[in-house]
């Protein structure tokens, strides 16, 4: 296995995937990364890489699907798709790879599909969590943000930003993501029921001026899980606290997976 970007099938979907610093032994743990609601495998930049040569494990990024050079998906998205992914995408990907130890390490929407993984599925192969800007419950502060990324999609240049991550899947990714989080409905949307059954060590990080989530969000997440998730809030952030303050934010995470090596 090289660094190198493949195709893998997964319930019959081509996604992109990628491993870095790649091991053959099956119970090495290996950090597997969720990207945002706008994200895919190239906009995670060199973080995995970095934070394999940190750590020492190995790293596997994919992009899901309607995002990167992953198959389309159809539009509108369910309401549901984030426990999709978790519950029933996320599982069969592990079992693809054969991965049999992991840590996930999610960024936005994909924090909130690594929570509702490790509280609904409960998989034995999930480790750890790193939660970077999770949301459990949907806030205005969320919704305004979304809607002025919807008017620099729409009149401005962030469209063509994006293009050159996602190619022809610029529009799926964009509107399956806009869409559903701008829903009358999604207002509603909540998975804070599964924090209490995660009993995993959890690394929650967020941006001091996350422009998508308060600090009700960790809270939220702080109590749900309780004494097993520890929390750091990094000043002069926002949203994306691997690009904004990314040698802070290598650094907590590389400390954080050196505690559990007791448990290796």
């Amino acid at each position: 296995m090289t660094n190198e970007t493949k195709l893998i099938k997964v319930n019959g979907i081509s996604l992109e995937a990628k491993w870095v610093n790649a091991r053959s032994h099956q119970n090495d743990r290996v950090m597997v990364f969720l990207h945002e609601g706008l994200g895919c495998v190239s906009m995670w930049r060199d973080f995995p890489q970095n934070l394999s040569n940190l750590t020492g494990l190995s790293s596997f990024v994919y992009s899901r699907q309607g995002y990167g050079k992953s198959d389309p998906v159809p539009l509108p998205r369910n309401l549901d798709f984030m426990h999709a992914e978790g519950l029933d995408v996320l599982p069969n990907i592990l079992d693809v790879e054969g991965i049999n130890r992991a840590i996930l390490v999610g960024h936005s929407d994909g924090a909130s599909i690594a929570l509702i993984n490790a509280g609904g599925a409960r998989d034995s192969r999930i480790e750890a969590l790193v939660l970077l800007a999770a949301h459990v419950f949907n806030e205005d502060i969320t919704v305004k943000s979304i809607k002025e990324a919807k008017k620099a999609f729409k009149i401005r240049d962030l469209r063509e930003k994006l293009a050159k991550y996602h190619g022809t899947n610029v529009d799926c990714a964009f509107w399956g993501w806009n869409d559903i989080w701008l829903a009358p409905e999604f207002k509603e949307w909540n998975i804070e029921s599964y924090l209490a059954n995660i009993i995993l060590p959890s690394l929650v990080v967020q941006g001091e001026d996350d422009q998508y989530g308060t600090s009700a969000q960790v809270n939220a997440i702080q109590t749900g899980i309780g004494p097993e998730a520890k929390v750091k809030i990094i000043p002069n952030c926002g949203h994306s606290p691997q690009i904004e303050q990314k040698d802070i934010t290598l650094e907590v995470i590389a400390r954080f997976i050196e505690t559990l090596s007791n448990n290796k």
